[in-house]
């Protein structure tokens, strides 16, 4: 949590100051160029907002077919772009000075364009302006003045067609409805299997996947516990469901209090700190329902196909509800003021804060409704 405030805080004042000093150096620039041989695209933080980034790779590469098209990623969310057919090559970077610096000289102006995905980091407009000769990014903020070509950050849309918007100066416009599935390994499903096997639970049963935490930026995004535990007692009373609590090591204590919370916990398992990213991939890919705060794994249910329940507050689900027709959400404010605003930098805790949570107007009611409705519709289709 420390190194995040860190990079976040040099990011927002030290990069402020690096993109007002190379916006003078753009002037110097030669003309755009025609030929769009090998092409990059940012994309730096979260796993949720770099699977929504997927259909707009795939528009690149039907567009660029042999071209060469490179992803930028961190660790943090590597895995999205796992075995994917439209990416020539994933780059990793270090979010750290030294990584950077070489990064950005071992690449000067290698690529013929940068398409940056982040919306608000000063860092990828810097790293775009090294190495690249055309740059298409969002016109907000000081970093935009690092991009040759500026695209509006419509904030009234869905965040997968945000990101396509960026592919506009190309000529490329697309109408989608649904994201890419994201990939796994041969050696990621055994592992899942095995786990499984272990829970003595099948592939088949009635898995509901519970995706309780959220990212460390923004805990107040998280539905409260006691929730959770009544609406996994309905569902396993109801529906003879399996729940399946996803979650990472940070998290393990805060699934234990759940867990501790549910009456029924035969039918309730754990998988915090037993999984990796990609194994939860297949993992959720096998529920039946998946029931999560506003984070990467609700993306990544709806990614898979599931039959996706968001619950919102502080976030919007205009911007960032399960993309799709398997999509659901329940967001219960009055009014569109977000406490969350990505493109503005402003990832922090809701406005009322933890105790009054925007996400708690949500009630166990409200949930259980609309699960018995999503319910029916799988059920005509089995």
């Amino acid at each position: 949590m420390a190194s995040v405030k860190l990079i976040k805080f040099l990011d927002k004042y030290v990069g402020c100051l690096a993109c007002l000093f190379l916006s003078i150096l753009k002037i110097f620039e030669g003309k755009k160029i025609n030929g769009l041989n090998n092409i990059l695209v940012i994309q730096l933080w979260g796993l949720g907002e770099t699977v929504l980034t997927l259909p707009a790779i795939e528009a690149l590469r039907q567009k660029y077919k042999n071209r060469s098209i490179d992803v930028l990623v961190t660790d943090r969310n590597k895995e999205a772009y796992f075995k994917n057919r439209g990416i020539s090559n994933v780059r990793l970077l270090g979010l750290n000075p030294t990584s950077i610096t070489l990064f950005m000289l071992g690449n000067f102006k290698k690529y013929d364009l940068v398409i940056d995905m982040e919306e608000y980091l000063n860092v990828s407009s810097i790293v775009a302006f090294f190495v690249g000769k055309r740059r298409i990014g969002f016109s907000h903020g000081i970093r935009s003045r690092l991009y040759t070509d500026k695209v509006y950050y419509n904030d009234k849309q869905h965040v997968v067609y945000t990101f396509l918007d960026l592919l506009n100066p190309l000529g490329i416009k697309k109408i989608i409805d649904r994201l890419n599935k994201l990939n796994f390994s041969a050696n990621d499903k055994k592992n899942v299997d095995s786990l499984l096997k272990k829970f003595n639970i099948g592939k088949k049963g009635s898995l509901v996947g519970f995706g309780v935490g959220a990212a460390e930026s923004a805990k107040s995004r998280m539905w409260p516990k006691e929730r959770f535990a009544k609406v996994a007692d309905y569902l396993i009373k109801r529906y003879d469901a399996k729940i399946i609590l996803i979650g990472n090591n940070e998290e393990k204590k805060y699934i234990n209090e759940i867990q501790d919370l549910v009456i029924n916990k035969n039918n309730l398992f754990d998988t915090s700190g037993k999984i990796n990213t990609r194994e939860m991939f297949y993992l959720i890919s096998l529920c039946k329902l998946f029931i999560g705060n506003d984070s990467g794994p609700m993306h990544v249910a709806a990614a898979q196909g599931v039959k996706t329940i968001g619950l919102f507050g502080c976030n919007l689900p205009v911007r960032f509800a399960p993309f799709g027709k398997n999509g659901y959400y329940l967001y219960k404010k009055d009014n569109q003021d977000a406490c969350i605003n990505v493109h503005k930098g402003e990832v922090g805790e809701c406005k009322f804060g933890r105790e009054n949570a925007c996400v708690k107007k949500i009630q166990v009611s409200d949930v259980i409704s609309l699960i018995d409705k999503v319910m029916k519709k799988i059920n005509r289709t089995v």
